[in-house]
C-alpha cells in the first residue's frame, strides 16, 4: 500500500502511515513535531487546529504505548497524489436502529504535506 511510482508521493504516505502509527495509534504525542507542521490546519469540528492546540487536545486521551510495526485500526488502502494521502479505513459502529447491533461502514482521513510536513487534515467527522 505504501509504494508508489513517483518517489514523493511514496514518502508522502510513508509519513502519514508512520504518523498514524506512532503519534495517533502510539499516543507519542513528543513527535508531533517530526510530523506536523506548525500551522497545521484542522478541518475536524472537534478538534483545533495547530500543532500544539493538536498535541493539547490529544495529550488529555492519548496515553504512550508500544508503537506497533503496521496500524492496528482496519485499513483497507492508502492513496496517494501529489501532496495528498488519504488513509480508509472499516470501521464498525453500533447500529442507533437496531440496539446491541453493529453495523460496518468505512471512515477515511486525508492529509496535505507541505514540506515534509502534514500541513492539513480531514475527516468526515461530525461536531459533538
Amino acid at each position: 500500500m505504501l509504494a508508489s511510482a513517483d518517489g514523493r508521493v511514496a514518502a508522502n504516505k510513508r509519513l502519514v502511515y508512520d504518523f498514524w502509527r506512532e503519534v495517533f495509534e502510539g499516543g507519542h504525542l513528543e513527535l508531533a513535531d517530526k510530523y506536523m507542521a506548525e500551522g497545521y490546519i484542522q478541518h475536524n469540528p472537534n478538534v483545533p487546529s495547530g500543532r500544539a492546540a493538536f498535541v493539547s487536545f490529544f495529550g488529555r486521551i492519548a496515553r504512550p504505548k508500544p508503537v506497533e510495526n503496521r496500524i492496528v485500526a482496519p485499513l483497507v488502502a492508502i492513496l496517494g497524489e501529489g501532496d495528498m494521502v488519504v488513509l480508509a479505513f472499516a470501521r464498525e459502529n453500533p447500529d442507533p436502529k437496531n440496539p446491541g447491533q453493529k453495523y460496518t461502514t468505512t471512515w477515511f482521513d486525508m492529509f496535505r504535506i507541505e514540506n515534509g510536513r502534514i500541513a492539513e487534515h480531514w475527516d468526515p467527522a461530525q461536531k459533538q
